[in-house]
């Protein structure tokens, strides 16, 4: 298994060292594909084998991790709630749900750092509902500490024993995206369905006057 992530990356980061690693975190960060996780178990393989520094190799993930959500962050809170305003949701509406993001955000940012998907749309989905940015920042450095520790510190301490602790969050990873998703599904809806409502309310009054 290891070896395949070498195989991925290594070319990567023996060509563009730690800017490849940097590069391939910041940008899986703010919503688009790359293998940031993959280029991190590399980077810390290839530490083990003193071709890379372990310490340079945590720091630079973990800015790049930090830098590239709170990216995805800004970009959420410019356009994502001007995008359900324009299609016709209610203001009390966003602020039901900015609500349960000001109570419960916190959790969901640091758990959905370890998870496909979930860890792309993380910064974009806070920032369209208004988590406090200094809540986010916090949370957000937190949550990539964490999982730059689990995948980079992880194996390159315990090296192959480490797969052993990959699989098992591997096989829970579909169970924990599934769920990620319907929760995003049903707020998608719940907010079309409110701007819908909306819009036939003023047909409906439009009529009768």
């Amino acid at each position: 298994m290891f070896e395949h992530y070498l195989t991925i990356a290594k070319p990567w980061l023996e060509h563009y060292g730690y800017f490849a690693l940097f590069g391939g975190v910041f940008v899986e960060g703010f919503g688009l594909p790359a293998p940031g996780e993959t280029l991190i178990i590399a980077a810390a393989l290839l530490a083990g084998q003193g071709d890379m520094q372990l310490a340079a190799v945590l720091l630079t993930a973990w800015l790049a991790a930090v830098l590239g959500d709170n990216l995805g962050y800004l970009l959420g809170r410019w356009g994502g709630r001007r995008l359900f305003l324009k299609i016709g949701v209610k203001e009390e509406h966003l602020a039901r749900v900015e609500g349960f993001f000001k109570r419960y955000g916190g959790g969901l940012v640091v758990a959905a750092r370890f998870f496909e998907i979930l860890r792309q749309l993380n910064g974009v989905v806070a920032g369209s509902m208004r988590m406090p940015l200094w809540r986010f920042v916090a949370f957000n450095a937190l949550g990539a500490a964490l999982w730059v520790g689990f995948w980079g510190g992880g194996v390159f301490l315990l090296g192959k024993h480490f797969e052993q602790v990959e699989s098992v969050l591997r096989s829970l990873a579909p169970y924990v995206i599934g769920l990620g998703l319907m929760a995003l599904v049903a707020l998608g809806w719940y907010l079309l369905a409110s701007g819908r409502g909306r819009a036939g309310t003023q047909h409906s009054t439009e009529d009768k006057s």
